[in-house]
This record gives structure tokens, sequence and C-alpha cells, in this order.
């Protein structure tokens, strides 16, 4: 990075997430204070209205902008697009406001970086920012992302996810983890880490981590057995979860229990539980050195051999590989 100052520009707008756009830009200070002045990174405020204006978040707190849209100009390192919801009964619904959208699709060709926190997503998708991209979004309105922009390939799953001079975030408290990322894009990973220790980040998750967690994934079933039956499991990994075991708990013959299961859930018994001991799996390799045969034993993956297939099918990678990735302490 040269000399100069790096220019962030942060839409605002009414009702805008209002930790998507102070996390960010907190990150970029403390990048600031702890390179030295090394970082240069130099955060402004844009909105829809003049300069000074003072625009409404989701949280109630109003923020002051720097500058009008019309101000922004051309020169701009990094444009960053937090989004807004609208509650509905079906669920939050993005708010796509066709001034933010005119404006993100005429300054973006200026920019040298662009990222989306958030359902900001869905504005670079309406300002065509990410035909042909790979994108994420908060995992709450990734199905309306897909069929709303089928021509964006949507992963619901990731942190963050860069294509090209594109970025996207998921959800609230991930806007932190992306702005990390693009200091340790500027600036290497040393800062990015001073800068997570200030923040009290107990992780500083890289973009492949998932954002959210099986059960999670997972709406509640119509069945309270099935329910039931969800929370045991996830209780007791290192017991016979086999299809068969879980069926004779219900007091189901097996292929009547498959049926149901799949049901209710969108998966098969197997799957779902081998999903839930490598959630568990992933949480040991993060924040402990149990030695490989224990983490599989204590899961009820049983053996590394075990392990290894299970993380191979899950997340595409080794136990090994995911600790040298994720591992977030030392003992």
């Amino acid at each position: 990075m040269s000399d100069h100052s790096h220019r962030v520009v942060i839409a605002v707008f009414p009702d805008v997430d209002l930790l998507d756009v102070t996390g960010p830009a907190e990150v970029f200070a403390l990048a600031n204070r702890e390179s030295r002045g090394r970082a240069r990174y130099r955060v402004s405020l844009a909105g829809p209205g003049p300069a000074g204006e003072q625009v409404p978040t989701s949280a109630g707190v109003r923020v002051v902008t720097d500058l009008g849209f019309a101000d922004v100009g051309s020169a701009v390192d990094t444009l960053l697009v937090p989004g807004a919801v609208d509650w509905h009964p079906d669920g939050p619904l993005p708010r796509v406001d066709d001034d933010v959208v005119e404006w993100v699709r005429t300054t973006a060709p200026h920019a040298h970086r662009i990222a989306s926190v958030c359902v900001g997503a869905h504005l670079l998708a309406a300002a065509g920012l990410l035909d042909g991209r790979t994108a994420t979004t908060h995992w709450s309105t990734t199905d309306r992302l897909a069929a709303d922009h089928p021509e964006v390939t949507v992963d619901p799953d990731p942190i963050f996810i860069r294509s090209g001079r594109v970025w996207t975030g998921a959800g609230i408290s991930a806007c932190l983890d992306l702005a990390l990322a693009l200091v340790a894009e500027d600036h290497g990973e040393e800062l990015a880490l001073a800068v997570a220790r200030q923040l009290v980040v107990y992780l500083k998750r890289q973009g492949g981590q998932s954002q959210f967690s099986v059960p999670m994934s997972r709406p509640p079933a119509a069945r309270r057995d099935i329910d039931e039956l969800r929370r045991y499991a996830a209780d007791h990994l290192d017991r016979d979860l086999s299809a068969p075991a879980l069926a004779a708990r219900m007091c189901l013959s097996e292929r009547h229990f498959a049926r149901v299961f799949t049901q209710e859930t969108g998966t098969t018994p197997a799957a779902y539980v081998e999903a839930l001991r490598v959630e568990a799996a992933r949480r040991l390799l993060e924040t402990t050195d149990q030695p490989l045969e224990l983490v599989a034993r204590s899961t009820g993956l049983r053996s590394v051999e075990t392990l290894h297939r299970a993380f191979q099918r899950q997340i595409a990678t080794s136990p090994g590989a995911y600790r040298r990735r994720f591992r977030t302490a030392t003992p």
C-alpha cells in the first residue's frame, strides 16, 4: 500500500444496521492506532442527504454524515455497503432503496474495493455488482437473495466471501471479521491479529468458517418428538446414534423413522448426526490441543479415519488443516 491515506466510505441511510457501520469503522481506527499511523485509514459516512444530516439507524441511535452521496467523488479505496431490513411476519425483508442502489452502481466502478456487510449484499446485487460471482449474506435472507438474483451464486454458510475486488459478509458481528480480513489484505495478518486482540475478539474467524451451527441451520420440526430427539442427539454424541438406535428410542420401525425424520428435517438421520459430530469436533479443534484420537472418541466418530472421512464430506478439508487454520488459543 502506498503512503497516501486509505479512503473508506461507508454508506448510511435510514434504519441501517448500527453495528454494521460502527463495527468496521472501529476496526479501521484501531488499525491506525496499532500500526502507529502506518495504516492511515480515513473513514467517512456518506448518506443520501447533505453533509451533516442525522440518519436514524436500526438501533434508534442517529449517526451524522460527513458527505452526501453526490459529494463522494471518484477517489474511493474501499466502498462499504451495510444493509437495513424491514420486519414482516414471514421474516426479515432486506430493504433495497433505489437511490442507494443507483449511487452504489455509479460509485463502484471508481472504487478500488467494494464490500457489503450483512444484507447490504442485496444492494450490491441490485446494482449488478454480484452478477456471475459467489456471494453470501445474513443466513436469514440467503434464500431471498438467491431467488431475487439467480445470476448470483449464493453460499449461505461462510462468514465472508471474496470474489475479485468484491467482498460480501454475513450478518451482525461478522462485520468485524470482514473488516479484519480487509486490514489483513492491506497490511498483513500481524496487524489484523493485533486489532482483534484490542477488540477482545476471541476468534478472528476466516471466511470459510460457518456462520451458524447445525441446530440453527434447521428450522424447528412440526413434531415435538423429533425436536426432542435432535436435542438428545446433540447432548449425547458419544452414544449409539445409528438409525436403528434412534428408531428404537422413538418406538418406530427403522424405515418409518427414517421417512419421518427426513420429512421433518430435510436430511437423513445419518447425515444429521454426522453434521452434529463434525460441528462438535470443529469446536474441539478450534479451542483445545486434544489429539485427534480423543476428538474422534468424544464426538462419537470413534476413529481418526472416520473423523477424516466425515470432515472431507462435510467441509472438504482435513481435521489437521482445519485446526491449523482456526486454532484460537494456546493451552
